[in-house]
Order: C-alpha cells, then structure tokens, then sequence
C-alpha cells in the first residue's frame, strides 16, 4: 500500500473504487479488527460507526497510508489523492490564519516553474513521434489539469471564502494562528483539505471543532463535494444529512448499510431481531430432533430414522448470534465535599490576546450547588473562562474560588494534558492517593479499561478512550466544583447518556461548555450567553433560555451574531464628558463625525462584501458569475478599498484617543 502525498499527485476526475481487502490488525496480540474488506464508490459520502475504540479512526489511518496493516492490504484507483483529517494534531504554526490557509498551496509554485520548463523544452525539440517527446506532453498535460483545478488566480478569494463558511471574520484572517484556540486552529485544518480538493476525503469527528452554524456550512459543502467522503461523526444529523451508506465496525467486523446514519440503526435492530427469531427456531428445531435421537439410539427398529437424523444435524448450517456489545462507561462521581457559599467570584475579569480583546470587565458570583452552562458562538471566550477560573490562563482582574472549593476540571483540549508516554494504570497511578489506589484495576474497568488494556501507551488511544480516562482522572479527588469544556466530543452516544445520569446525581456546582443542546438540556440552571466580549445571564436550563431569547435553536444565535458582527462601530464619547474646554470639544467633533462617515463608508462596503461573500461561500451556487471571474475581481477591489478605510479609520481613532487624554 502506498500513501502518496496529497499536493503532488494528479487529481483524476474519474476512478473506480478503493478497495479494502481482508485487514486485520492487531494491538498487543489482541486483533481490533479481523478479515476487514469493503470497497469506497466513486463520488460516494460513508459513515463509519461504531463504539469508541472500536478502531474506526484505525481504519481511517491505514486507508490514509499513515499505519500499516498486519494482514490485507489497500488498493489505490491510479492517480487519487487522499486528504485525511484526525481528531488530534499537535500545531506549531506561527503564522497568520490566511498565511497558514493558503500555505497548502505552496506547490502551486513548483508547478508552475515545472510547468514552465516543460513548456521550454518541448518547444526547443523536434522529436515529435519519439517516447520521450510523448511523456513531456502528458506531464504537461497533468499539470495543467492540476493548475486548472486549483484556478491559482482565485485561491485568495477561494480560500477567504472557506475560512469565512467555517466561521472566521474579516479581521480574524491577518491574527496569528497561535492566537486561536485549538478547535480554531483545527478549523484552519479543515479548510486547508477542503480547499486541496483530495479525491478521497478522511474526516475523523470534524464537528468537533465547529458551531452549529458551521457544522450546516460543511454539510453544504459536503452535499456537493466532487469527491468521495468517509466520515466519523456522533453528530447524527449531519451523518444524516450527507451520507448514503454507513459502516459499523462491531466485535472485530464490520457490516455494511446502504443508509444514512438513522436507517442503519433501524435496520441493524431488524438484522439483529431477524437473527435472533432465526437462532431461538433452529435451536429448537435441534432440541426436537436430539431428543428424538436419544429416545429411539438404542430401537433396531428406529436406527436407520436416528442415523438420518445425526447426519442432518452433521450437515446443518448453524445459524450464530453477533455478539451484541453492550459496553458502556459505567460511574458516578463521588459525594462532593463541603465548602462555603460562594463557589466561584469573578471581578473586572478580561483577557487580550495582544491586540485582540475577547473579554472584559466581567463580573459574576457562582453560588455552591449551581448548575451553569456556557453558551454562544466559538471564539466568544467561553474556553478562555472556564481555563481562567481553573487556574491555567492569566487574565486581567480577579477570580477567585470560595472556601474549600476543589476543582475537577476536563479541558476541551484533554489529549494536551494527558502523558502520551505513560500507561493507561500509570495515569491515574501517579494522581491518585488514600484508599482509592487500592480500587484502580475497578474504576478503569468501569471506563472500559479491562485486561491489557491498562497498560497501553497513552499514544494509542483513541480520542474517546482519552475522553474516558480523562473522566476517570476527575474521580481521583473528590470535588465539589466540577468544570467541564466539551466533556462529550469524543464520546459515543451512550456514553454520553451515562456521563450526563451522572452529572444529574452530582450534589455539587457545575460549569459545563457544550454546544450539544440535548446533552444540556435538564442539565443545568442557569445559562451565561458569552457575546460582545461580554456575558448574559439567564434563569432556566437550555430550553427556557432559548425561548427567552425567541430562538429555535443555537444555530439562529450564530447567525444573528454574524449579522451584528458587521455593524457599525462606535466612538465612546464618555471620556470627554467633563471637559470643559471649547477647543478640545470642537476638534472631537470634527473628529468624530469623520470617523462617522468613515464607518457608513465602511459599512456599506461590508454589506457589498458580504453579498459577495454569501455567493462565494454557497458551494450549491456554481454562477457564471462566478466562472468568469468577476466576483473575484469585485472582492479584490473591495477589499483594497476597505484597508484604505480602515487606516485612514484607525489614523483618525488615534487622534481622538490622543485628544482625549489632554
């Protein structure tokens, strides 16, 4: 099997299938798969199922090239790239969103100086009929196709327009990427394969990262995705709404679909049910004729009917019941300790990341037994509070925990505080004290860490066998202030069910960050709406707050969140309130209805880019509009326009700020 890099092969628009044939691999002698074949159709969207652990993301990485099978092997359609997406990467870039986004473009260069050198030397030859002669004509042929597809004139615009659909603005596109948060940062990942066009697509829980206004916006593009897509996902309406077929790995084996997520589930219930009819019939059929043999073995008169009878009993095809894995995560979280009446108080509390304000003057009191969850569009500071009150993160102003309050705190990225060279034991070996060492072997074993399992390398984990000891970590400590970011990304839905059961029995306070609005809902108290660099409080659970705010679900709090991003920005006049002098007055005018017309300038300008933005960014939309070119060349002149407005917007700002302080 090969792996061949993704930004230097052709990329053939008509290929077969990819064929997987007889995998089997093993961990520790303990086979994750055995006997594995299936084959992928062109332009097709699979779902791969199954429970965590069972070796779905596995699979993806030998079909990626990345790890090998111990038996079987993997055959490629000539020509095909493949672009695979995992649920963890370490990312080190120092570079800008846009920089890094269009960094996966950075071959184009090569292509084009190789292509320019092929067209030198072909028309310096006169061996036309020679092979040599007939090979430089297809690799220019190829490259051509490559540069054709990837329109190097437009990649600016074409990548500005995935970055916007998965959720960054204007002024996020020139911030270093070591600014954003890890989700972020994976978002710029996401946009980097699906801006490479692979023919093969790898998705390993890509919702993870994303709001729900940008989860709708990868399924549309996805929807209309000239390739073929093999996805993992808990996200059950997305598999829903974009796959045709789905592939669950159960015990070792798979069993193929022809369904989207929902008729899968469905029909494997009736599979089941159908092979347990036939089971219970063939048993008793067997039972019948046993006995019919024992009664009448030993009767010369019967022994030719008996003989008959053991032979078809010899010859019959038994039927076998799947083992149906019912293993789930089974726990809940010690009584939480005493502590006083204040859990959490937050006073004047901000946080810049150098220029970029994400929060700011924040003020809350979090009373013991509280249930509250943080909700609102990624990149809003939900993240950056929970790490602030856990301690991990400086900030401006004050948090501070109430008397004996001990935290248990589950990081959104867990996977950066987990030990990849220790042990699964070791673990929560090296946390653990008192009594609860002598009961390790028991609470792994509750996670699904039983046997071997306990000493596998952190490393070799899946995302939601992470997710797992991560929890099994926050049981170490008794706590009575559990704070949770993203507690369900890696976990399957029945684990899911039986972490929120247990969350229900917790008697403590509890912060929980989710999108995952049925996860929430019943959950919690109090809602804090994280907008504008501030926060909202409501009373109620999800549910009530939604209805509050008159919205059917979170996606309409995004989408009115991007509407009021584009708004007109303001000049606070409160620092000149009590100044008396008649000149400084009169040039804070001026000043200030200059940068009033500069802002209706500006804001005209971004009503037209996003117009344009909108029609870049629907990938139903395929205009002439859009073929010609004219979109594109109208968003360069735009964007030009609008830098000059905002130097000359902040050159004014800056004169009004030094104005003020006089």
């Amino acid at each position: 099997m090969r792996n061949r890099p993704l930004q230097l092969t052709f990329l053939s628009y008509f290929w077969q299938v990819i064929s997987i044939s007889n995998i089997t691999k093993e961990f520790g002698g303990t086979p994750l798969f055995s006997g594995v074949s299936f084959n992928l159709n062109e332009k097709e969207c699979v779902g791969l199922a199954g429970k965590n652990g069972s070796g779905k993301t596995t699979l993806l990485k030998i079909i990626s090239g990345e790890v090998q099978p111990d038996v079987g092997e993997v055959s490629y359609p000539r020509d095909m790239t493949i672009g695979y997406l995992p649920q963890e990467k370490k990312i080190t870039s120092l570079k800008t969103i846009k920089e890094e986004a269009l960094d996966a473009f950075r071959f184009i260069h090569e292509l084009t100086e190789r292509t320019e050198h092929l067209t030198a030397e072909i028309q310096n030859r006169e061996d036309y009929h020679s092979d040599a002669y007939h090979k430089l004509l297809l690799e220019l042929d190829e490259l051509n196709h490559k540069l054709l597809l990837y329109e190097p004139e437009k990649l600016l615009a074409q990548t500005e327009r995935v970055l916007f659909g998965l959720g960054f603005r204007q002024n996020d596109l020139e911030r270093p990427l070591s600014e954003f948060s890890f989700g972020w940062q994976m978002r710029v990942e996401i946009a980097k394969l699906l801006l490479l066009k692979p023919t093969l697509l790898l998705l390993d829980e890509p919702t993870n990262h994303l709001d729900i206004e940008s989860i709708q916006w990868l399924e549309e593009f996805l929807k209309s995705y000239y390739g073929s897509v093999l996805i993992v996902s808990h996200d059950r309406a997305l598999l829903d709404n974009i796959t045709s077929r789905t592939i669950e790995i159960s015990n070792g084996k798979i069993y193929d679909y022809k369904v989207p997520y929902s008729g899968y589930v469905t029909l494997r219930e009736e599979r089941l049910s159908q092979q347990k009819a036939a089971y219970d019939n063939q048993q008793a059929q067997i039972r019948q004729v046993e006995r019919f043999i024992e009664r009448f073995r030993y009767k010369n008169t019967k022994a030719r009917q008996v003989q008959s009878r053991i032979t078809h009993l010899d010859k019959m095809e038994r039927v076998t019941l799947d083992e149906i894995d019912q293993a789930a995560i089974h726990f809940t979280f010690p009584p939480a300790p005493h502590s006083g009446k204040i859990t959490v108080e937050c006073r004047n509390v901000g946080k810049r990341y150098d220029n970029h304000q994400v929060l700011e003057k924040i003020n809350f009191e979090i009373l013991n037994g509280e249930r509250i969850a943080f909700v609102g569009k990624n990149g809003e500071g939900k993240t950056t509070m929970a790490k602030m009150i856990a301690g991990v993160l400086d900030h401006e102003g004050v948090v501070k925990l109430g008397y004996n309050v001990v935290t248990g705190y589950f990081a959104q990225d867990q996977w950066e505080m987990l030990d990849a060279g220790k042990t699964v034991f070791e673990t929560v070996d090296d946390v653990a004290v008192g009594d609860v060492r002598t009961r390790l072997k028991a609470m792994l074993g509750a996670f699904l860490f039983r046997g071997e399992d306990i000493d596998k390398k952190v490393k070799v984990l899946s995302g939601g066998e992470k997710s797992r000891l991560a929890l099994a970590k926050l049981l170490l400590v008794p706590a009575n202030f559990l704070l949770l970011d993203e507690p369900t990304n890696h976990l399957d839905m029945r684990s899911k069910d039986i972490l929120k059961n247990a969350l229900l029995q917790f008697t403590g306070t509890m912060i929980i960050v989710s999108h995952d609005r049925d996860f929430l809902q019943g959950l919690t108290s109090k809602v804090f709406e994280f907008r504008n660099k501030g926060i909202k409080e409501y009373r109620g659970d999800v549910f009530e707050y939604l209805q509050k705010r008159k919205l059917q679900d979170l996606k309409e709090l995004n989408s009115k969140e991007n509407k009021s991003g584009s708004a007109k920005r303001t000049v606070s006049d409160t620092r000149l309130k009590w100044e008396q002098k008649k000149e400084v007055e009169r040039k804070r005018r001026k000043l200030e209805k200059q940068i009033s017309e500069l802002e209706q300038k500006a804001s005209d300008m971004e009503t037209k880019m996003e117009q344009i933005n909108a029609k870049l960014a629907d990938p139903s939309l395929y205009s002439e509009e859009i073929k010609s070119g004219g979109l594109y060349k109208e968003h360069d002149r735009l964007t030009k326009i609008l830098e000059e407005v905002y130097a000359q917007w902040e050159r004014l700002h800056l004169e009004l700020e030094q104005l003020a302080e006089r």
